[in-house]
């Protein structure tokens, strides 16, 4: 199971790397829309995440806090649906696009400095 878990937090930390990459590229540009990373990364997120999230390690105390998923679960499907919605837009709101960009890094900062 160990060996699960490690390909899945592989794949989430490529979901990442899509996503936060791809929406910096997109902001840097200065045309905000919706790539195809961004939206990759999203849907990647979303699902390893949700896999991770299974009970694969046995319980005790290397089970994460169970409000910490629930906080994370909350922001990847924020997160999703910023970036499902407005998918096929020419242009995105400089705003929400930041909104994409700062949920993303937050839901980063739960993963690691939540313990």
């Amino acid at each position: 199971m160990e060996a699960l878990r490690l390909i899945l937090l592989f794949v989430h930390l490529i979901g990442f790397a899509l996503l936060l990459g791809g929406a910096i590229a997109q902001f840097l540009s200065g045309k905000f829309r919706i790539n195809p990373a961004v939206l990759w990364g999203s849907i990647i997120q979303l699902a390893s995440g949700i896999g991770l999230a299974a009970p694969l390690r046995g319980g005790g105390d290397a089970e994460p806090s169970p409000i910490k998923l629930g906080v994370k679960l909350l922001l990847a499907v924020l997160i999703f649906i910023m970036v499902f919605i407005p998918r096929k837009r020419e242009n995105v709101n400089k705003g929400h696009f930041i909104g994409i960009i700062t949920l993303t890094l937050a839901n980063a900062a739960v993963a690691v400095f939540w313990r």
